[in-house]
């Protein structure tokens, strides 16, 4: 396995790919988007060790949604079981990924528990849905800085986490050096993530003004309210659908196995 550099327009390749994608099995990656969203919820839901447990099932709920993006660029309809492909695996590779998934929850609770550090908790709690955001909250100088602090130490938590679900799973490689692998690969590869972000980010914009705009042609704002949530759930869906074009054009070697992987 080999680091691959890829070109700056890339990152917007890689958002094209992702929504062709999406929308060659609609109603197959949308639905495993939403029954990702019901898992990680319902776990969340748990008391005490609800967060804690959701955050270490995300990379390989993660891994799921991308082994179903692999089928459906196959011409595949990836069934809801591929979303727990991870832990239907070896023994092996299950403890690897459970393995994976406790580093990230710990590194995830540390950067929160900062963050709580800074304000007393005012952030984490409107971040997790614990509370209603004010005004009052949100231009308070000590939530703005936790807001900073949480996601200054959280950007890099996800890049090592990036690519590290693919390259366990499919290159059966350590942990801790999937997890080295992969934030090396993000920066790699800095302008082509710097690209996707920046496309992403545009993309929510424009639905979010196209969809502010035809409620004020038809003179019905509720109906800008009622559409802009699906909106950007299904947004959010070919997002993580993008999420396999990334990791697959970071790396020069097809990954082992894969064939078998995504059956």
């Amino acid at each position: 396995m080999k680091l691959k550099l890829v070109p700056a327009r890339t990152g917007a390749s890689w958002v094209k790919q992702g929504m062709q994608t999406f929308f060659k099995q609609p109603l197959a990656l949308a639905g495993l988007f939403f029954i990702f969203m019901a898992v990680m919820s319902v776990a969340t839901m748990l008391p005490i060790v609800g967060l804690p447990l959701a955050m270490t099932l995300l990379p390989a709920a993660t891994l799921g949604l991308m082994a179903a993006t692999q089928e459906a660029t196959q011409g595949k309809f990836p069934m809801p079981l591929i979303l727990f492909t991870a832990l239907c695996a070896g023994p092996a590779k299950v403890r690897a990924m459970l393995t994976l998934g406790g580093l990230y929850a710990t590194g995830f609770m540390l950067a929160m528990g900062v963050s709580y550090l800074v304000d007393g908790g005012g952030f984490a709690r409107l971040y997790l849905g614990g509370s209603a955001p004010t005004t009052e909250l949100l231009q308070s100088p000590d939530f703005q800085t936790a807001m900073w602090v949480f996601i200054g130490l959280h950007l890099p938590l996800s890049l090592m986490f990036w690519h590290a679900p693919a390259l366990v799973f499919w290159h059966d490689l350590p942990p801790l050096k999937s997890m080295f692998f992969s934030i090396v690969a993000c920066f790699r590869n800095f302008w082509a993530f710097t690209v996707f972000g920046l496309s992403w980010m545009g993309a929510i914009l424009v639905a979010v003004l196209a969809i502010g705009t035809l409620g004020n042609v038809m003179d019905n704002p509720g109906l800008s309210s009622m559409m802009l949530f699906p909106a950007l759930m299904l947004l959010a869906a070919m997002f993580f659908t993008s999420l396999y074009f990334t990791y697959r054009d970071s790396f020069e070697l097809e990954p082992p196995g894969q064939e078998q992987a995504a059956t």
